[in-house]
């Protein structure tokens, strides 16, 4: 492997559960349809073509056009969503919040990775189509997940009230937020872009969702992205048979409840509840309840009768939400689709669903991790090799670092395992001659051992910590390089925005350095 690369299993960054999926330990192999290879997608594409209607194809691409009709898309967009409606066509997922400002950098990582993979299924199976979708989650409703951003290790800051789904939130009151965000993102060409961008995203368009959408596609035009909103009736009508078996039969619980109790020595990342869908309107969305044989929306007066809701669902299903236990479903059920890219936490929540999936009679996707990427600045990376510090040393926690790189500056060994396994040697000798004389001296033994090799211990902290002063200058440089690229310990693509980083030829790099199918991070150089 590269220097400039490093295993998402030697990283530190991912779950017990993910790591087992990369290494397919058989433990786990039961949660899983196909593992992500390219020659497992050849029998994806089979049955995904045996269990997808034209009906619901055509259906899916009169809503696209809908959606997309008030907005400048790319031809190649345009040619996408019309491919769709040919039984040769398969989509590639990915789905993220609605994020201030696409939230972190992450999000362009997942969409690039959802791209590449369309490139490379396309080269290996060349009768058909691949299309890159962005689901957007313009239903959920926890607004303060994603009413903010970070920029310069400053956080912008969207302050609003909200309730219902976010997608529908007016972006009435941004202009405050756009002026922040001009006067922190500085001055220069690239910097009067992205301010100009910001102004069009959020002061051009009514509605989060609209926004989204339009900043998306400005970013990504020229590749074809197909964005979608399940928020939507004419969707929302293909997915009514399932809604109705949530609400009288109540399935998922049951199943995804049975998938956990296999998930033992790992965090469950998600639990079901008994009905998995909320109640929506434009300032709503409340989970739905069964209560004495009534249905109920919680916090509210609104309840139903079973006649009344089965009625609502057949009339207005786009009043009923599915939350993270079904929305997959509800995507696996409009797509043609063959893959999701998530990160870590979206895989681990996905690998819980395959049996309510079997129970629904829907094909489950691969599951595959989006790519992971650290930027460093060339400036930075010439830092890095006059410090003599690899990339995946970059990945140790700080004290490990500093502790490490001090032992390989030292002229001395800062390493006394030989002298503690000499005295671990010795004093099982004289533990054996305690045994065969007198027992009663195989306490003082074991006490003096352990004294002895705590002193050296103790002697190897001490050379450590004055070693430590020699090279403290070369230390503290280090520890600052670390900190540039994992503020507070935290990976950076999870704190800081796009725009730190962005230029006009920043998504082309991100896209031509992913791989979702290498399960491995990697150093970009800008």
């Amino acid at each position: 492997m590269p220097t400039d690369c490093i295993s998402y299993q030697k990283s530190g960054y991912f779950p017990k559960l993910i790591e087992d999926y990369i290494d397919e330990k058989p433990e786990i192999q039961a949660l899983y349809h196909r593992f992500p290879t390219l020659e497992n997608f050849g029998a994806q594409i089979d049955e995904k073509a045996k269990n997808f209607s034209i009906e619901n194809r055509l259906i899916l691409v009169e809503a696209l056009n809908n959606q997309n009709k008030n907005f400048p898309i790319s031809q190649v967009t345009h040619a996408n969503i019309e491919l769709l409606k040919s039984e040769k066509t398969f989509t590639i997922t990915t789905g993220h919040q609605l994020n201030l400002f696409l939230g972190p950098v992450y999000f362009i990582y997942k969409i690039a990775s959802t791209i590449n993979l369309c490139k490379q299924l396309k080269q290996n199976y060349s009768e058909y189509n691949f299309v890159p979708i962005y689901w957007m989650a313009s239903e959920d409703h926890d607004f303060e997940e994603i009413n903010h951003f970070d920029l310069n290790n400053q956080k912008i800051k969207w302050e609003k009230d909200s309730f219902g789904p976010v997608g529908r939130l007016s972006t009435e009151g941004l202009d405050a937020v756009c002026k922040e965000f001009g006067e922190l993102i500085g001055l220069g060409s690239t910097a009067e872009y992205l301010k100009n961008l910001f102004e069009k995203t959020y002061l051009e368009h009514p509605n989060l969702a609209d926004a989204t959408r339009f900043l998306a596609n400005e970013l990504f035009k020229s590749e074809g992205l197909v964005i979608i909103d399940g928020d939507d009736k004419n969707l929302k009508s293909l997915f009514v048979p399932y809604i109705k078996d949530e609400l009288l039969l109540q399935n998922s619980f049951a199943t995804v409840s049975k998938t956990i109790t296999q998930l033992k020595g790992y965090e469950v990342q998600v639990n079901p509840r008994e009905i998995n869908l909320f109640y929506i309107e434009d300032t709503l969305r409340e989970r739905i309840i069964f209560e004495n044989n009534i249905y109920k929306v919680n916090h509210t007066e609104i309840q139903f009768t079973e006649s009344e809701i089965i009625k609502l669902i057949n009339d207005s299903p786009e009043k009923f939400s599915p939350n993270v236990i079904l929305r997959p479903l509800y995507q696996e059920v409009i797509l043609p689709n063959l893959a999701y890219i998530g990160g870590g936490g979206e895989i681990a929540y996905w690998l819980e669903l395959k049996n309510n999936f079997e129970t629904q009679k829907v094909i489950f996707p691969i599951l595959i991790l989006r790519n992971s990427f650290v930027i460093a600045t060339k400036k930075q990376v010439l830092k890095m090799k006059k410090l003599e510090i690899s990339f995946p040393e970059l990945f140790l926690k700080q004290h490990e670092l500093v502790n490490q790189k001090t032992k390989e500056f030292s002229n001395i060994k800062i390493d006394f395992s030989e002298q503690k396994e000499t005295i671990r040697k010795q004093f099982s000798e004289i533990l054996k001659i305690a045994e065969q004389t007198d027992k009663s001296f195989i306490g003082a033994v074991k006490a003096q051992e352990k004294k002895q090799l705590k002193g050296l211990e103790n002697l190897e902290k001490r050379l450590l910590k004055a070693e430590k002063r020699v090279h403290s200058e070369k230390l503290e440089r280090i520890s600052e390089i670390q900190n540039q690229l994992f503020q507070n310990g935290k990976l950076q693509e999870r704190k800081s925005n796009f725009s730190a980083f962005y230029s006009d030829q920043f998504v082309n790099e991100i896209i031509s350095q992913s791989n979702p199918l290498e399960t491995q991070f990697k150093l970009i150089s800008i």
